[in-house]
């Protein structure tokens, strides 16, 4: 797997580190006026005034001020238990910030992602040079079969266009002679035009077909180097004129038999051609003996120039040809897929960097919100003992109106709650200046990384344009780089 370790980096940067929403109304807000009725503390000061108590000689609380301040102090409990929440939830958060583990990974990345993307140009090395010695052995075959037979000049191998173009010929002009033919027949056919048709499909495929095969496979010796080959081109010259004339003679002598003989009519043809080959009595037989002559000479020309006219010349060429594509495809290819590897590199490493400034971001937020939190519980223990002192101030109003005797000294002296002093757990967190120098350096690395792969993507690159370097007969033309 390409980039193993700056993969499980990415993913470890997608992953969300936390799933909250963070809110301040952490600590609810107590109504003194409601809980002074929920503990019917003006009722219960009025009863005990009425009863003078307490003492004036108490100097401590009585049960319902302690009920009261009781009630204060579980308030100020729950609230260090939500506070004591949400430090865990502030740990939790921060640790899955976990700078320590990116760090690691991106010193593990840098050391893995440079190999790993050496390994794959070695890779494509191995492979180009596996088509390149494809390509040799073609350009080998090539020069030894242009000195054996004593070329100077490229083969002539026609594009698939015009190739196209004369096959199409062919065809049109079989479809020619059939139709022509077929109408020239017909005159003796039982079944009138169709018969002809019939009938002159069978001389149009043998006369098209003979000037072809002839072409291709004989005539076209005659241009080669080997005197042997060269009297087997003479040799089937003179057979494809020999045949083609025959074909078209009997096909003319057949129009005039078919249309007075109703059987026999092939031996009749071949006795007339033994006897009086050019004894044809209509017009219409030599205009179909000169047609078919024409469609014959067409077609051997077109045979003869569907591909190179020496032997075996263009297949060599299109040999050479496909390999030199195959060549410059390939090395294009792993160009290309060389160059995709270096984007995908530098598109992660960029997503990394963002996600480190990111990173020390929330981090920054989750320590100030921290801050916030234990500012807002210092002020709610305030307000915790302000509503126990309003409320110790209508109890004490109430006894003091229905007292008779004397109010406890105590009662002038106000409540003063007991503060809980948050403990927070900072030995493993960040320095903020401390991890602004670490995720410097981080992203500087990574952008040496970046520096380094795009380095060495270019020097691939001129490797593999090296090759042709080396072997500057391969004619194969080099690609940009991007």
């Amino acid at each position: 797997m390409r980039f193993e370790a700056l993969n499980k980096l990415w993913d470890n940067v997608r992953d969300s580190s936390h799933d909250f929403r963070a809110s301040t109304e952490i600590f609810p807000t107590l109504d003194p006026e409601k809980l002074a009725q929920t503990l019917e503390v003006r009722e219960k000061g009025a009863e005990n005034g009425a009863a003078n108590r307490p003492a004036p000689s108490a100097q401590s609380l009585d049960e319902v001020e302690q009920r009261i301040v009781g009630r204060v102090e579980e308030e100020k409990a729950s609230a260090y238990q939500v506070l004591e929440d949400q430090f865990q939830t502030f740990e939790g958060r921060l640790r899955n910030l976990d700078f320590e583990g990116q760090f690691g990974l991106i010193r593990q990345a840098n050391a893995s992602s440079l190999s790993d993307f050496k390994a794959e140009i070695a890779s494509g090395v191995d492979e180009l040079h596996g088509l390149r010695r494809d390509l040799k052995i073609a350009e080998d075959e090539m020069t030894s079969f242009k000195k054996q037979h004593r070329l100077d000049r490229a083969a002539k191998v026609p594009n698939a266009g015009a190739t196209s173009v004369k096959i199409a010929l062919l065809v049109v002009l079989v479809l020619i002679e059939v139709f022509m033919n077929g109408n020239f027949l017909a005159k003796g056919s039982e079944q009138g035009i169709v018969g002809g048709i019939t009938e002159a499909i069978v001389f149009a495929v043998l006369n098209i077909g003979a000037a072809l095969l002839f072409a291709f496979f004989c005539v076209r010796n005659l241009v080669h180097r080997s005197w042997l080959l060269k009297l087997g081109g003479l040799v089937g010259l003179i057979l494809y004129l020999a045949v083609a004339l025959a074909v078209n003679l009997a096909l003319a002598h057949y129009r005039e038999v078919s249309a007075t003989v109703l059987e026999g009519a092939g031996t009749e043809v071949i006795r007339r051609i033994r006897d009086n080959p050019w004894g044809l009595a209509e017009l219409n037989s030599w205009m179909l003996l000169a047609i078919g002559l024409f469609f014959s000479i067409l077609a051997f020309i077109d045979g003869c120039v569907l591909t190179d006219p020496y032997p075996g010349f263009a297949g060599v060429q299109k040999r050479l040809d496909a390999a030199r594509d195959h060549y410059i495809g390939g090395k294009q290819d792993l160009i290309d897929n060389l160059r995709e590897i270096r984007d995908d590199h530098n598109e992660k490493i960029e997503e990394i960097v963002r996600d480190l400034s990111s990173r020390r971001q929330e981090s920054s937020a989750i320590i100030a919100h921290r801050t916030r939190t234990i500012g807002l519980f210092a002020e709610y223990q305030s307000q915790l003992e302000r509503t126990a002192n309003a409320l110790l101030t209508i109890y004490r109003d109430a006894n003091r109106t229905a007292r008779t005797e004397p109010e406890p000294q105590y009662f002038a002296v106000p409540y003063k709650l007991e503060r809980l002093t948050p403990v927070t757990k900072t030995s493993e967190e960040w320095d903020d200046r401390v991890l602004s120098e670490r995720i410097q350096v981080a992203q500087t690395e990574l952008n040496e990384q970046i520096r380094k792969i795009g380095s060495e993507f270019e020097a691939a690159v001129e490797q593999y344009h090296r090759l042709d370097k080396l072997f500057p007969e391969a004619g194969v033309g080099t690609e940009q780089a991007a």
